[in-house]
């Protein structure tokens, strides 16, 4: 914590810490799951679909490159199996910047609270002249 979190910290009251803690990061799996919820959840499940499926063509693939007698064949499953794992290393990508632009807007949220926070015992310190 550095020392602006503490002087933020030592100027809440309790209620607001407690608030504050309530609405604190969540875990990851929690966070991953938050893809698939809410209005765009869809793409969510698009993106984790496709990019299974790009896996198991993957998988399909590379083991058809294995079993490859000729160097041809090799070659055109060693393509379909870079293509398709390509494909799902970037879309979980995808699903991975999501997870980091929600946390960037949830904390973005909790200032929001804080300057709120502080601005509402300003104006209840201020008193009825404010």
């Amino acid at each position: 914590m550095n020392d602006t979190d503490e002087l933020i910290s030592r100027a809440l009251t309790a209620e607001d810490r407690e608030l504050l803690a309530r609405h604190g990061e969540p875990g990851y799996v929690h966070q991953a799951l938050g893809l698939f919820r809410g209005p765009e959840g869809w793409v969510g499940v698009l993106a984790y679909v496709t990019a299974l499926a790009a896996f198991a063509g993957f998988a399909f693939a590379f083991w058809r490159l294995w079993a490859a007698i000729d160097t041809l064949s090799a070659v055109r499953w060693g393509v379909v199996a870079l293509l398709a794992f390509q494909y799902s290393a970037m879309m979980k990508s995808v699903m991975g910047t999501r997870v980091e632009a929600n946390r960037v807007l949830r904390e973005l949220k909790r200032v929001e609270l804080r300057v709120a926070l502080v601005q509402e015992a300003r104006t209840q310190g201020a008193g009825p002249a404010a």
